[in-house]
């Protein structure tokens, strides 16, 4: 590969889309999605595509679409403009030593970068970071509606489609007793085929999280995914708990899963490539908690189909993944971007198995959705 493969333009646009239904947190309830998409032109003709996305704007964390859009465009690209495109890791050293946190913003851009790289080599992403162990991906469904008939008639629905067998429930907002009732009523319903997770969001102290986890052990609850703040205080509670415990918020790159994984903070780490800083920082910590015996779940920020991809192609290459993945994130959108939508089938997302992402975009829907109104730049993908 000859060195003279540069990075010609970068170039970033907010989407703005529908989602089914009103999605329910600890602390914010989603009405609709907001993606940021890269695109990644090279000299070669080779293009890229990456994506920023967040849950609720700056409610769950420090970045927005807003403010991703504006660190690529203003301090990231002018960066690599002109920069080798083949020597991907050179350049994303390159922003981290001029651009300080910003995980969302340095992974969409990387994605990107390896997308059009990937292309250029004719390799799936999953091959150029690793390689890949799997085809497709088991993916749990979280339900959020805050209300327990619709979620159990949701929870069916997903069944019957064969969609989905594993349900995430989004906890934390109410007083526990509630809570509690809430997920008991849910894993009742259900047959034994399906499984039932939550997720708190760190909305509980460690006291009334004590109390908490033995009652949703009582109540069929498989898995329980960062109830409290803080590595100390899940470390204590992964110790009592007789529930599997799932480290996620906690994690926000390599440095921080190994100082989780020492205090054995967890019996699971959620992996998510925007928080973690992107593929490569996500590779980390994965090997991470493999050597410390920690078990791997494919984690969602509620990406777009690009997001989720590129996530998609990274745990393709996980060698065990027990719990799963939640890359549902495109099932949440009611209109599709992509030229080919993703499959999912037999509770499982299907990986494509052309090069890079393997997917493209639709350019009349991205103009439809797009935030400024102005017609996306060729979003061709070429070779």
């Amino acid at each position: 590969m000859t060195a003279d493969i540069r990075v010609l333009a970068i170039e970033t646009i907010i989407l703005d889309l529908p989602t089914i239904r009103p999605h329910k947190l600890s602390m914010v309830t989603m009405n609709r999605q907001s993606l940021t998409i890269v695109h990644v032109r090279c000299s070669d003709g080779f293009d890229g595509f990456g994506e920023g996305t967040t849950i609720g704007g700056l409610a769950y964390g420090p970045e927005s679409p807003e403010g991703m859009k504006l660190t690529i465009d203003q301090y990231i690209a002018p960066l690599l403009i002109g920069a080798d495109a083949t020597r991907i890791q050179s350049a994303m050293d390159l922003v981290a030593k001029s651009v300080k946190g910003n995980n969302f913003a340095k992974c969409a851009v990387e994605t990107a970068l390896l997308d059009a790289h990937a292309r250029r080599l004719n390799l799936s992403l999953s091959e150029l970071l690793g390689g890949r162990r799997r085809d497709s991906l088991p993916i749990a469904w979280t339900l959020a509606s805050g209300d327990t008939a619709k979620d159990i008639a949701e929870a069916q629905q997903m069944l019957d489609l064969r969609r989905h067998k594993h349900f995430k429930l989004k906890i934390g907002s109410k007083p526990v007793a509630d809570d509690i009732r809430h997920v008991a009523k849910i894993r009742n319903a259900l047959p034994e085929i399906a499984t039932v997770r939550v997720d708190v969001n760190m909305a509980w102290r460690e006291r009334e999280a004590t109390t908490a986890i033995a009652a949703l052990a009582d109540a069929g609850c498989v898995l329980i995914e960062q109830p409290v703040a803080g590595i100390s205080s899940l470390a204590r509670l992964t110790r009592r708990s007789s529930v599997a415990m799932m480290a996620d918020e906690v994690l926000v790159g390599p440095e921080s899963a190994l100082e989780a994984a020492s205090a054995r903070a967890a019996d699971v780490f959620s992996i998510k490539i925007e928080q973690a800083g992107g593929l490569f920082a996500a590779s980390k910590v994965i090997a991470i908690a493999e050597a410390a015996g920690i078990s791997i779940y494919g984690g969602t920020m509620l990406e777009g189909p690009i997001g989720t991809m590129a996530a998609a192609q990274l745990f393709a290459g996980v060698k065990d993944l027990q719990w799963g993945t939640e890359l549902f994130g495109p099932l949440l959108l009611i209109e599709e971007i992509l030229a080919e939508p993703l499959i999912y089938r037999d509770f499982e997302l299907q990986l494509p198995t052309g090069p890079g992402l393997g997917v493209a975009l639709n350019e009349a829907m991205v103009n439809r959705f797009r935030r400024d109104g102005k017609p996306a730049v060729n979003l061709r993908v070429a070779g």
